[in-house]
């Protein structure tokens, strides 16, 4: 089912999702896009060499599908009377990932974690559709929601005119929308300080044992996954690893937003056996992170300690400190590039330097010049960017490294347009009294840490972790500025 119509409808029903303004129509959003994405992937994918095997054996097909339904029903029943396990069930599956053969790439899914927001859609549609009144209150959606609902909408009209539709497919059917729902189950859920701590202890949990396989790797100089990263190992004199996930960039970001709501628990703790607690956690998690020798994680993890240093203490102090480094990073550029290894008169060298970025960057500006309102499509930069300059397909990543160019590119103004605005409204919403509760202070430091991530890296709406706290921070904006303040007096 190659064919734009579908496509965009599976979009079109992800934002009525979000956006709708009843709950029956938000139900009915979700369950659209439930069932209609699994029957434009099963077309997309039905020759994979994954497939195949179920495709030729009718009974192994139909018994991979019972399974899979009685999973999905099982856990609905159990979401619905217990709401508060979803997001903790989805937290636990976010690191999960199953490599899929599709279009003639290798597509690494959160299958255990499209189970859950299946179960969680059928938990919270039917009843809503057949109108029960839900336990848990209802909130009408605001900016945040529209802007996301824009964008995901607007991501699946583009790929009419994409030169890579099959990609843009991808996209709106792995990520876009079935992380759009998983926005709306964790943002409906009470996020009350009980559930964010036993989130935060799952997710220390997992990046414990996920450091622990990477620190196996990094020892045995062997990893799991990515044949890319065990060439290029092969020949750097240093050892990256990547644990369980695919990308050590990607690892590296998950061990990142760990951090930083470890560290926001370790500020706002009143007790001594905390403190130690937390620093010990860090020392294990910085140890992981350094192996992955991601320099976008160092770098962005240094602007969530900003911004937590912000909101703990004093805002101006932060930003000077920031300004500074800054400035000195700056300065040793220009003055001393050889400690750094950048000679700012040449392409080449900030080509090395940047790890490839600099031409990304620089042909993805030049494809937004070529159509700078419409852009080339959804999910076209790598395609666009081979045929533009002239360069192999190992070449042409999935995108620029720098979100607002990949969105420049492929989308054009309108696009980049909805994504300032979903920035602005994200911010405004994350930030407001976060200094007042640590819970809502992590999200912020956590989200932005995210933002950077992504401006030295790809996958901003691909990565479930922006949805997940986007919609946990969605849920905690509703506490009440008394109650935060009061918690906030409480802990100094």
């Amino acid at each position: 089912m190659d064919a734009p119509v579908p496509l965009i409808l599976a979009a079109l029903l992800a934002a009525v999702a979000l956006a709708a303004p009843t709950p029956r129509a938000r139900a009915a959003g979700m369950l659209g896009a439930l069932l209609l994405a699994p029957v434009i992937l099963a077309f997309h994918v039905a020759d994979s060499a994954q497939v195949r095997p179920l495709r030729d054996s009718p009974a192994l097909l139909a018994v991979a599908l019972a399974l899979a339904l009685v999973a999905v029903v099982v856990l609905a029943f159990v979401f619905a009377r217990r709401p508060t396990w979803l997001p903790v069930a989805a937290v636990f599956t976010l690191p999960f990932r199953v490599p899929i053969a599709s279009g003639g790439s290798t597509a690494n899914l959160l299958v255990p974690l499209y189970l859950v927001v299946a179960a969680g859609v059928l938990a919270v549609a039917v009843p809503a559709l057949a109108g029960r009144a839900s336990p848990l209150p209802e909130r009408r959606p605001g900016v945040v929601e529209w802007a996301l609902a824009a964008l995901v909408a607007l991501y699946g009209v583009q790929s009419a005119y994409s030169d890579d539709f099959g990609h843009a497919l991808e996209n709106v059917v792995f990520f876009y929308v079935p992380f759009a729902l998983l926005f709306v189950l964790v943002a409906r859920v009470p996020w009350t300080p009980r559930l964010a701590r036993v989130c935060l202890g799952v997710l220390v949990a997992l990046a414990l044992v996920l450091g622990g396989i990477g620190f196996v790797e990094y020892a045995t100089r062997h990893l799991f996954f990515n044949p890319k990263v065990i060439a290029s190992n092969q020949l750097e004199d240093y050892f990256r690893v990547n644990s369980l996930f695919f990308d050590p960039n990607i690892y590296g970001r998950f061990l990142i937003v760990v951090m930083l709501l470890v560290t926001a628990w370790l500020l706002w703790a009143r007790e001594k056996r905390e403190v130690i607690a937390g620093a010990v956690l860090l020392f294990v998690l910085w140890a992981a992170l350094v192996v992955t020798f991601s320099q976008s994680s160092f770098a962005s993890l240094l602007v969530g300690l900003a911004v937590l240093g912000a909101l703990r203490w004093n805002a101006r102090r932060a930003l000077a400190l920031s300004a500074a480094a800054l400035v000195v990073g700056i300065a040793v550029i220009a003055f001393a590039p050889g400690v750094v290894k950048v000679d700012l008169g040449s392409s080449k060298s900030a080509q090395k330097s940047t790890s490839g970025r600099y031409d990304l960057i620089s042909g993805g500006v030049g494809l937004w010049r070529d159509k700078p309102v419409f852009g080339q499509g959804s999910g076209s930069f790598p395609r666009a960017y081979r045929r533009a300059e002239k360069v192999s397909a190992e070449r042409a990543t999935s995108a620029s490294h720098t979100i607002p160019i990949t969105i420049a590119a492929e989308q054009g103004l309108l696009g980049l347009i909805a994504y300032l605005a979903l920035l602005a409204a994200a911010l405004a919403r994350l930030g407001h009294n976060a200094r007042y509760a640590a819970e809502r202070a992590a999200v912020l430091a956590a989200f932005v840490a995210l933002v950077a991530h992504t401006m030295m890296y790809a996958a901003f709406l691909e990565d479930p972790l922006t949805w997940v706290l986007l919609g946990a921070g969605s849920a905690m904006a509703g506490w009440t500025t008394s109650r935060v303040r009061d918690r906030h007096a409480a802990a100094a």
